[in-house]
C-alpha cells in the first residue's frame, strides 16, 4: 500500500491548500470548504500514524481510526454551524463575500 511518509506528505499538501484557501479566498462558501479539507488532512494523518504504530492484537490497534471518527464529528458540527451562518449572513446583506462584510456596519 503506501507507506507512512507518502501519508503525510499527501496531508501535508492537502493540509496546505486548505490554508492557502483560508487565506486567500473572498467566498466564504470556498473558505468553509478549505477548512473541511485541513480536517480532512488531519484525518489522514491519523489514520497513517495509527496504522504505522498499530500492533497486532493488541488493545490501541484502531487508535487511529477512533481519533479520525471524532475528527469527523468535529468536521460536521463545523459545517452544520458554517453553514447556518453562512444562510443567515446571506439572507441579511445578500453577499457572502468577506471583504464586502467586514466594509458594512451594522
Amino acid at each position: 500500500m503506501f507507506s507512512l511518509t507518502a501519508c503525510l506528505y499527501l496531508s501535508a499538501f492537502l493540509f496546505s491548500v486548505g490554508i492557502y484557501g483560508v487565506l486567500a479566498r473572498r467566498n466564504i462558501l470556498v473558505i468553509l470548504m478549505s477548512l473541511e479539507l485541513m480536517l480532512n488532512a488531519v484525518n489522514l494523518a491519523l489514520v497513517a500514524f495509527g496504522r504505522a504504530h498499530a500492533v497486532a492484537g493488541a488493545a490501541g490497534e484502531h487508535r487511529g481510526q477512533v481519533f479520525a471518527i471524532m475528527v469527523l464529528a468535529v468536521a460536521a458540527a463545523e459545517a452544520a454551524i458554517g453553514l447556518s451562518l453562512l444562510l443567515l449572513i446571506w439572507r441579511k446583506w445578500r453577499t457572502i463575500d468577506v471583504r464586502d462584510l467586514c466594509r458594512m456596519n451594522g
